[in-house]
């Protein structure tokens, strides 16, 4: 079962492998280390620009993948809350979050209920627009300089968030395949982003 492990956590992981007998493939953005007693396939975050095969343990292309920062911009959305934010490495840069009430679900029927269905909507759509215009405010200023992006929180709200504004439709071309859940979408959940980033699937 694959599981994300945080960059420097790798690196002690299979640190004491390196050089050991065994076969090292590098292919597909991924690695794939065989050696005695040991079968692992690591992903890193970004991709892996390296297609090699080695008779031995060699580390050397994954950890200089692991160790590289990026520019990457963060947009986490959920009906209730939204964050957006720009890390330069595990430093963010840019940021901007807010929040705005949305009704939780409704369980009576009648009018009444249709009426709460509505006032949701209506709320709902109010924390899309609002959430949209930032995004476009902090983000597009990185635009040339973005490499990746992380999308995360609730996705039928952050579709909504990117179908609401033209200016975000850049975001998707650079979206990580990972989709980041986050509860709430917070300062402090934004600011704990990068080790998220940064983490590698290992299996």
């Amino acid at each position: 079962m694959p599981r994300y492990v945080g960059r420097d956590n790798v690196r002690k992981r299979l640190a004491p492998l390196a050089g050991e007998p065994g076969r090292t493939t590098y292919a597909d953005g991924e690695v794939r280390i065989d050696a005695p007693g040991e079968k692992i396939v690591v992903r890193p975050p970004f991709g892996l620009p390296h297609d090699a095969v080695y008779e031995t343990v060699e580390l050397g292309p994954l950890f200089e993948a692991l160790a590289a920062d990026h520019i990457v911009a963060a947009l986490l959305v959920r009906l209730g809350g939204y964050a957006a934010g720009v890390f330069d490495g595990e430093r963010l840069v840019a940021s901007k979050v807010g929040s705005r009430f949305v009704k939780g679900r409704h369980k009576k029927g009648g009018s009444s209920q249709a009426r709460f269905r509505r006032r949701r909507e209506e709320q709902a759509r109010a924390l899309i627009g609002e959430a949209a215009e930032v995004a476009v405010r902090v983000l597009e200023p990185w635009l040339d300089r973005v490499e990746f992006v992380a999308l995360g929180g609730d996705r039928s709200a952050v579709d909504q968030v990117l179908e609401a504004n033209s200016g975000l439709a850049w975001l998707a071309e650079r979206t990580l395949p990972r989709f980041f859940t986050v509860r709430e979408p917070r300062l402090r959940e934004l600011e704990r982003l990068p080790y998220d980033l940064y983490s590698a699937e290992l299996e």
